[in-house]
């Protein structure tokens, strides 16, 4: 017998008629024959559908990936603006350092206050779980420090905004002259810096500039400001300490007498004292000392109102040559 199928019909060859005769399937394999179909149709259906679902995005999907590209687009500009701000920042900072500040002689901002950072490892953990986190936590930190140097720069305006205002009562405190007549500047006799101790000698740093003078040679404040000391001090002999304000003091050494007290106001040229000999002092002279800020300073730097730049120029020529301290 062989079997023939037509259309989904079966027919079976009979031998003995010699005729091909229909076969009629049972229930049980019409019924397997419907189940296979029906599984195969759900196979297909299942497989479309994770298909559709993994490969094809969805119109929301299709929203989203678009609005986070661009997000990315805006953070990466964004970090690009935020570069060009704090360069700019960082240029408005080197001439507020370098030039404003010397302009008023203000205090310098450390660099480790001005670019100080954000304390704490875990202040960006929060935004590790979003998509692209190295570019947001980038762009957070630039913003981060762009805000915090804003905020530094402006008071650092705001107190040379101030100083300009208080300028003119300012330069009028400011040690701005020699503290004895020395027009010829022969009475230059040691300069700042180290030299040798004409006691014990030895090299000593010597914080001030000696002038050789008379015993009762008028010694002049040098800038307005209070007498904070008038008395013994030792080392110096009879001493006067003038506060300037402004972070400015200057020092009177080895005087004969004072023609001052502590508390009075003093303006500048005003003769606060006489030369003398006393204290540690191996002849008359006046030892005479800038502070500013709490250190001493090159007193030769304080000229500007009494010398020429020739004038300065010979003036520490003489003190060069004079490498012994007088006291």
């Amino acid at each position: 017998m062989k079997l023939f199928k037509s259309r989904k019909t079966y027919y079976l060859y009979n031998p003995n008629t010699l005729n091909y005769e229909r076969v009629y399937p049972s229930a049980k394999e019409r019924f397997f024959v419907v189940l296979r179909h029906l599984c195969i149709g759900i196979a297909i259906g299942v497989g479309a559908f994770f298909a559709t679902m993994y490969l094809v995005p969805s119109p929301m999907e299709s929203l989203m990936q678009k609005e986070n590209k661009l997000l990315q687009t805006q953070y990466e500009v964004l970090s690009l603006r935020l570069n060009e701000a704090l360069e700019v920042l960082d240029d408005i900072q080197q001439r507020d350092e370098n030039l404003y500040r010397a302009i008023f002689q203000a205090e310098s901002i450390p660099e480790s206050i001005r670019k100080s950072g954000f304390g704490g490892s875990n202040r960006y953990e929060h935004l590790m779980t979003l998509s692209n986190p190295e570019l947001v936590v980038s762009t957070t930190q630039k913003m981060d420090m762009l805000s915090k140097q804003l905020y530094i720069q402006s008071n650092s305006l705001e107190e040379l905004i101030n100083l300009g205002k208080n300028q003119e009562e300012r330069l009028k405190c400011i040690p701005a002259i020699q503290p004895i007549a020395n027009k010829d500047l022969r009475r230059t006799a040691s300069g700042y810096g180290f030299r040798i101790d004409p006691i014990y000698r030895t090299p000593k740093f010597h914080s001030g500039m000696d002038f050789a003078a008379k015993v009762g040679t008028e010694i002049y404040a040098t800038g307005d400001g209070k007498v904070v000391y008038a008395a013994w001090k030792q080392g110096y002999g009879n001493c006067i300490i003038v506060d300037h304000g402004y972070g400015y003091q200057t020092l009177y050494g080895h005087m004969s007498k004072y023609n001052a007290r502590v508390g009075q106001k003093v303006k500048r040229g005003e003769v606060i004292g006489f030369v003398g000999n006393t204290g540690k002092s191996t002849g008359s002279h006046l030892h005479y000392e800038v502070i500013v800020h709490g250190k001493h300073d090159n007193p030769s730097k304080y000229y500007f109102m009494d010398l020429t730049p020739e004038e300065y120029d010979r003036m520490i020529q003489i003190a060069e040559n004079h490498g012994q301290v007088m006291d």
